[in-house]
């Protein structure tokens, strides 16, 4: 990992078309800017975790869900083998 030491208004610039600026520093926090090309993504860390988190807890069966949706389907619950 490379660590950079940088004031506001300076630049870091990736490759040849990706300029990073550093736009204002105040206490443990600073503004940056990005610029690059269309086609490059640029995302957040924790958003990406929280997107990630959430798909796979959406992607776990629910007992009571699958429950609800029949029964507002109209499906009749399954009857048990003893009677």
């Amino acid at each position: 990992m490379l660590v950079l030491t940088r004031k506001p208004g300076e630049k870091i610039l990736l490759g040849d078309d990706i300029v990073i600026t550093v736009l204002d520093a105040r206490g443990d926090s600073i503004r940056i800017g990005i610029d690059a090309p269309k086609g490059v993504k640029i995302q957040r860390d924790e958003v990406v975790r929280a997107v990630t988190e959430a798909n796979l807890a959406a992607a776990q069966p629910n007992a009571d869900a699958e429950e609800l949706l029949k029964s507002s389907l109209g499906f009749a619950p399954a009857e048990s083998p003893e009677g």
